[in-house]
């Protein structure tokens, strides 16, 4: 796994733009000094000259003091900007013609999470109706189950199965010899103990709270940036994730296999030789230190579950948006596979179904095992080439058992470097996204429906890229919350529209100005409470039409910010409603140069 920086667009150009007007001012004021300097050795200069001469220093001096006070304005100017987008944000790697992606990289290392600490004595893990102490590193696992224990993956027999066998792997021999049955072991205990520290943590007071933020902050302006190439960049993810117990989406076959704890000898460090090298903790080294320059990732490491190493056809691909499919071990992974892995099961051909021709119906497990099932028309060329990749072949079979992504991919690069299947992926998202936002918007909509269009454009994307989710867990929940909420709303509306007739019936009557004011102010009320109104149904069927779909993998992964920055710009909604503080500062770029006329 690796953190490293999330590269944008033009954001150097503006910092360029910045540093040649410094430089420029700096040229002026050198100029200025020579001239100052010039008039300060003059002092054979006769009694005129002298008064002139000090005429002149008074006006230079104004004139330092003003370009001084514009340097600062300007300085000022420029760590605003940067506070704001340049250390937040990274620039395009410099276009080094080596390949290279810096020529100088200084960062202080991954944040590692907290050791454990152990349960309150009177905390107890029991077995078979009987309280049992266990070892620290069975311990601690046993807590991960145990936060989970309300959650519906802990009833699930592949995740029970999974943490289990990973569980005794950290037991002494006594332990595994007596914990032989999951379904004796009682964590309930533990469960109520964490459910208390939560509640406790709910109830702090704004100063414990302010106390946590301030050593957040402390910690983020240490660890959270880097060094490269004199730039200060923002690190997208310093800290090292928690050991906990693998989730998976779908019915991933690792779900419930143990996470375990990343140190510091399975870290590879990269950064520039003449860099200060980050420092292991106390006691401990790093795996590997590196200076290698042709990739942008400072902190690498392997995890245990996917067992590899984390860093951050062409028709079908390119119309459907799949994903091209990489080749796994086998044995070693979910039976996922994607458009170069397709086999011929995956794939059935309808010459005509439902009016159209040529149809091709996909049914297969895609990435986090998250079912893709779709009927898609086709060219009669591509349907004719799929139908000669069917033949003599079992279901079993490769439907492409000449390519695999790795061809692909070279192929691609011959066209255009740069250029690999992901590429069309994110295209289709982001082309999608503009053309639905097109389509949806209205001018004349309140923000309340501009922001439903804006969902609804989103939710095509996710759609296309088959990000689906299972309905929250509190789904139910709080949709009767806010039905509640759009109950009483309309109840109070009622009774705004009975008082204001009631108003407009007493200013007839009277025909006074105070009568006037009434109506007037209750005409504001049930408009008030009219768009309250609109806005919780707006959020109802928001919630209902996106209760499967996940909007946020697309809208940070797949989706060019600016087409979002652009559209809010141009209808005037408040990039708070689309981007939440975390995601501003990522798109911060985008925000910087995107006009309401930008298009992708």
């Amino acid at each position: 796994k690796a953190f490293s920086y999330a590269h944008t667009s033009d954001s150097h150009k503006h910092k360029e733009k910045h540093r040649d007007k410094e430089h420029r001012h700096k040229d002026h004021k050198k100029d200025k000094e020579r001239e100052r300097s010039k008039h300060s050795n003059s002092e054979h200069k006769d009694h005129f000259e002298k008064k002139h001469k000090d005429k002149l220093k008074h006006s230079d001096a104004s004139e330092k003091h003003k370009e001084k006070h514009k340097d600062h304005k300007e300085r000022e100017k420029e760590k605003r900007r940067e506070d704001k987008v340049g250390s937040l944000i990274t620039p395009l790697e410099e276009r080094y013609t080596d390949g290279s992606k810096w020529r100088f990289l200084e960062h202080k290392g991954p944040v590692f999470a907290p050791p454990y600490e152990p349960m309150p004595d009177k905390v107890k893990f029991f077995y078979d109706g009987k309280p049992m102490k266990l070892s620290a590193p069975a311990e601690e696992v046993a807590t991960f189950f145990a936060k989970m224990l309300e959650h519906e993956y802990t009833t699930k027999d592949i995740f029970r199965k999974n943490f289990f066998k990973d569980w005794r792997k950290e037991m002494t021999p006594e332990e595994k010899s007596k914990i032989t049955d999951l379904n004796k072991c009682d964590f309930s205990d533990m469960s109520a103990f964490f459910k208390a520290q939560s509640e406790a943590r709910k109830q702090m007071s704004k100063e414990e709270k302010q106390k946590i933020k301030e050593e957040n902050e402390r910690i983020l302006q240490e660890y959270g940036f880097c060094i490269m190439d004199n730039h200060k960049e923002r690190i997208g993810n310093f800290r090292i994730e928690p050991p906990g117990l693998f989730r998976g989406r779908g019915d991933h076959p690792k779900m419930g296999m143990l996470k375990r704890r990343i140190r510091p000898q399975d870290i590879i460090i990269n950064c520039s030789k003449d860099s200060k090298i980050p420092k292991a903790p106390p006691g401990t080294k790093w795996k590997e230190v590196r200076h290698d320059n042709k990739v942008t990732w400072l902190v690498s490491w392997t995890e245990n579950i996917q067992a590899h190493t984390k860093l951050p056809l062409n028709y079908l691909f390119i119309t459907l948006a799949l994903r091209a499919g990489n080749e796994k071990e086998e044995g070693e992974t979910a039976d996922t596979v994607g458009c170069c892995s397709l086999r011929v099961e995956h794939i059935k051909l309808y010459p005509k179904m439902d009016d159209q021709e040529y149809v091709v119906e996909f049914d297969f497990l895609g990435k986090d095992s998250i079912r893709y099932y779709n009927k898609i028309p086709v060219e009669k060329r591509v349907f004719k080439n799929l139908q000669l990749f069917l033949e003599n072949k079992q279901p079993e079979d490769d439907l492409f058992d000449r390519l695999n992504t790795s061809i692909l991919n070279k192929h691609l690069q011959e066209l255009m470097d740069g250029l690999t299947a992901k590429v069309f992926r994110t295209y289709n998202a982001s082309i999608t996204l503009q053309q639905q936002l097109k389509q949806l918007t209205t001018g004349d909509d309140s923000v309340p429906a501009k922001i439903l269009s804006y969902n609804r454009a989103n939710r095509a994307v996710a759609i296309l890229c088959n990000h689906q989710r299972a309905p929250p867990k509190t789904f139910e929940k709080s949709m009767q919350n806010l039905q509640t909420k759009i109950d009483d709303k309309q109840s109070q509306l009622s009774t705004a529209r009975k008082q204001l007739k009631a108003a407009k019936a007493d200013h007839k009557a009277s025909h006074d100005e105070k009568s006037k004011k009434t109506v007037e102010v209750k005409r504001k009320a049930v408009q008030r409470i009219e768009e309250q109104l609109m806005k919780l149904q707006m959020q109802a069927t928001d919630r209902e039409e996106n209760k499967q779909i996940a909007l946020g993998t697309s809208k940070l992964n797949y989706l060019d910010p600016r087409i979002s920055v652009a559209w809010c710009k141009k209808y005037g909604i408040p990039i708070e409603k689309i981007y939440n503080k975390t995601q501003r500062e990522k798109f911060a770029w985008a925000i910087d140069m995107a006009e309401k006329d930008y298009e992708f």
